[in-house]
């Protein structure tokens, strides 16, 4: 298991990238999972940056681990911003056209359909987001 943390901003999500990725190329990633992970990243990183804290900031600290049996990258993003659950809202309606559809959600929607686990708690204080992808 590794962790990182960083100030939870916009600006930190290619530093937060990096450092998956070369865990990621570690384990042989394929380029395609490596990619829906990214976008999850940015994705989940974004929220996390735009709402958690707000109006303030604070921190982000990113967990990856390695699972072997199946293979799988496990990564968790936890904060101990306002408590939310982007797990709990309804997915988006993709049958309506963008200007039809309710703003918000496309991302958390987009994680939950490229990677194979996702999942929320909130405890000790702290928002934790766990993606896992088989690789």
């Amino acid at each position: 298991m590794k962790e990182l943390t960083v100030e939870a901003t916009v600006a930190n999500i290619d530093t937060v990238t990096d450092f998956i990725n070369a865990e990621l190329e570690a384990m042989d990633c394929p380029i395609k999972a490596q990619m829906q992970i990214d976008v999850a990243i940015d994705e989940i990183m974004s929220n996390i940056a735009n709402y958690a804290y707000a109006p303030g900031t604070g921190s982000v600290t990113v967990r990856f681990e390695a699972e072997q049996e199946p293979r799988a990258a496990v990564i968790s993003f936890i904060d101990s911003g306002t408590p939310y659950d982007p797990l709990a809202a309804d997915d988006p309606d993709t049958t309506l056209s963008a200007e039809d559809r309710q703003i918000g959600g496309l991302g958390v929607f987009v994680v939950k359909k490229t990677m194979d686990e996702v999942g929320y708690e909130f405890k000790g204080y702290r928002n934790i987001f766990r993606i896992k992808k088989l690789i």
